[in-house]
């Protein structure tokens, strides 16, 4: 159980509604530092609409979400530079090179680009760095949205699907990043339709179940 003084991000009685659909209600939730969350659940339960509601993409139906006690409305600016969202889209430019993609998505979260050729071996890119986007695989465009991991100061990772399309070596690197951060206090909170092969210790799972009509 976390203890009120650690608690970084909270989520308190949320409900959503989608297309006349509750897809939750009365959810209550608290991340504290070191937490790694998966949000299970079968298609259209509303794992990504929670998901977008914790980062302040979505406004919930009802309850609220705090970041360190204040609501993340009133501390805006700050929580969403404490914060990498990572959805179902890798925000991929095919008119771009892969290291372009890189620079551009580093250089909008404010992070320092120097490191971006050494960052593409981290996630098997490497010799890549002058091919369009448009000519790479969906896993290769799900690589250059999660290179970010390796770089960035947030602290809150809120990660959409981020296994998808990636092969078994790079699942397994990933999940040795997503600890990495834990281990460094960071707080992950992601969705994914593969079981998770970090020990059962290391994080907690909420399983939302299926949607019902009003």
């Amino acid at each position: 159980m976390n203890t009120s003084s650690s608690l970084v991000l909270t989520a308190d009685n949320l409900s959503c509604i989608r297309e006349e659909r509750i897809l939750f209600d009365e959810l209550d939730l608290q991340f504290k530092n070191g937490d790694i969350w998966q949000i299970a659940g079968a298609n259209g339960t509303g794992k990504t609409s929670l998901l977008r509601i914790l980062a302040g993409l979505h406004e919930p139906e009802n309850g609220n979400i705090k970041y360190k006690g204040t609501l993340i409305g009133q501390c805006n600016e700050e929580y969403h530079q404490d914060l990498l969202y990572l959805g179902h889209s890798p925000g991929v430019k095919a008119e771009l090179t892969v290291l372009e993609n890189l620079q551009f998505n580093l250089q909008l979260c404010g992070q320092n680009t120097d490191q971006c050729v050494q960052l593409l071996e981290q996630v098997d890119l490497y010799g890549f760095s002058d091919t369009l986007a448009a000519h790479l695989s969906a896993g290769q465009h799900r690589r250059i949205a999660l290179a970010r991991l390796w770089l960035t100061d947030a602290r809150i990772w809120i990660l959409d699907e981020p296994f998808t399309a990636i092969d078994k070596q790079g699942v397994k690197r990933l999940e040795q990043r997503v600890l990495e951060h834990a281990d460094q206090g960071g707080i992950v909170i992601l969705t994914t339709h593969q079981d998770l092969s970090l020990p059962t210790s290391r994080y907690q799972t909420l399983t939302l179940e299926r949607v019902f009509a009003l």
